[in-house]
């Protein structure tokens, strides 16, 4: 068996990768089991970098392999905004509801035929012998009206065609079955699964 620190206080993202990453021999453990390892600055310039420096400082802490994710919401008509700030898009402190907001007040005057987003997240396992990522991406619309009551973060406004539903109106089980982040650790699941051997 290989214990397996989850590089986030996060409980929305702890919930979703908990139900997505399955690797038979693999048990997740959560940051809260260990002492207090201080803020972990997100200071890097792609989702990328945020996650493997999330992973090496819980593993550095830990002496235990990490998984850290990064992710967020690139809307084409802001230029890609919010992108790597997502999750403080409206201030360092900013609530879910201060976020939508902005969100909302800078694209509310634009059709909703041009309000085209993408959700992204990169997922990644971190141990010195092994580094592994994959990459989820989910392409939708952004609404000005909030729907749903699930999810969190941008859920309430962003929009999937295909299913006619925003993703806080899907279950967890829907939601991660189509969300970037369902995608991307289901990926890594099996990157994972390929490569164990390689830990010692």
């Amino acid at each position: 068996m290989i214990d397996v620190v989850l590089a986030t206080r996060n409980e929305d993202k702890i919930r979703e990768i908990e139900h997505t990453f399955k690797v038979e021999g693999v048990v997740l453990h959560r940051l809260s089991e260990f002492g207090d390892i201080g803020e972990i600055n997100e200071d890097g310039n792609s989702f990328y970098e945020n996650a493997l420096r999330k992973a090496q400082i819980v593993f550095e802490a830990t002496k235990m392999p990490a998984i850290a994710d990064d992710s967020g919401l690139e809307v084409d008509v802001l230029g890609g905004k919010p992108g790597i700030f997502s999750s403080r898009y409206a201030g360092r402190n900013a609530s879910y509801a201060d976020n939508i907001h902005k969100l909302i007040q800078e694209v509310k005057h634009y059709p909703v035929s041009q309000r085209k987003a993408v959700f992204k997240c990169v997922a990644l396992f971190y141990h010195p012998d092994l580094t592994l990522h994959e990459e989820g991406i989910v392409e939708g619309l952004i609404l000005t009206n909030q729907l749903g009551k699930g999810g969190f973060g941008y859920d309430p406004v962003f929009f999937l065609p295909e299913l006619g539903k925003t993703f806080a109106e899907l279950s967890l089980e829907e939601k991660c079955e189509y969300s970037h982040r369902g995608i991307a650790f289901r990926r890594l699941s099996e990157a994972l699964k390929q490569n164990l051997d390689k830990i010692s």
